[in-house]
């Protein structure tokens, strides 16, 4: 299987831009024949959640329709992040977009202490099988979370996979901790981090992948919207980046 992390340059509540973004970013994937490819936290609003009132939406957004098409086109499995009303709350949310399929979401459950004002919990199945693999899912402060992990591990997950948007400061800690989980669980850790400025983050990329004894197996810049590919079967990667000038 060939997992991709994709790492985006928000621009703030704009959706249509950052949907083009993220298909320039698909298309890359598509070409090192990517199985599933995952963006950052909120990736297509970037982290905004004063704006969460104004930019949440629904997985079934007409504007989406994009991704299925490029799911079903590249045989590959599409995970974004959004702001998404569950009824009447409104909570940070993972569009997956699979092949021939009904789009599913993903819920935040576990939110960072400064996100209690502006979202709710999510309670839902924390992973997915893609391709006969059971993978589970995360994001942001979810990867502090040891209930969280262990969760994940013992509903079978073979690879667990973050999106996360982690600031400069704060990137090491959270780069250990998802090397510490691979190695402590035996599975396959990706992590989807943002450049640029997302809401009140500086963040600081180097999205990254370890495979299941917690050894970096690639890692991509701290200024790039690229994308790093990572075959779980003869352990090669495979870096792409955009060639555009939303590159700084």
């Amino acid at each position: 299987m060939k997992i991709c992390t994709a790492q985006t340059k928000p621009i703030k509540g704009d959706i249509e831009q950052n949907i083009k973004n993220h298909l320039d970013l698909i298309d890359l994937a598509a070409e090192g024949n990517s199985d599933l490819v995952i963006f950052p936290e909120l990736s297509i609003t970037g982290y905004e959640p004063t704006l969460a009132n104004e930019l949440a939406t629904t997985s079934e957004d007409k504007r989406f329709d994009v991704f299925q098409v490029k799911s079903d086109q590249n045989d590959m499995v599409i995970a974004i992040g959004a702001p998404l009303f569950n009824q009447s709350d409104i909570c940070i949310g993972m569009i997956v977009f699979q092949p021939y399929k009904k789009r599913t979401t993903y819920l935040k459950k576990h939110l960072f202490h400064t996100e209690l004002e502006f979202f709710k919990s999510g309670q839902n199945a924390t992973n997915l099988i893609i391709k006969d693999i059971n993978v589970g899912l995360a994001i942001c402060y979810e990867i502090s979370v040891a209930e969280h992990q262990k969760n994940a591990f013992d509903n079978g997950a073979e690879i667990y996979i973050a999106s996360v948007v982690e600031s400069i400061e704060g990137l090491d800690k959270s780069l250990a901790k998802m090397s510490k989980t691979a190695n402590n669980y035996s599975i396959i850790t990706l992590m989807s981090n943002c450049v640029g400025v997302s809401g009140k983050y500086d963040c600081g990329g180097k999205s990254s992948i370890w495979n299941q004894k917690g050894e970096l197996m690639g890692q991509l810049s701290s200024t790039e919207e690229s994308v790093l590919i990572y075959d779980t079967v003869t352990n090669k990667t495979l870096k792409k980046a955009k060639t555009t000038p939303n590159n700084i």
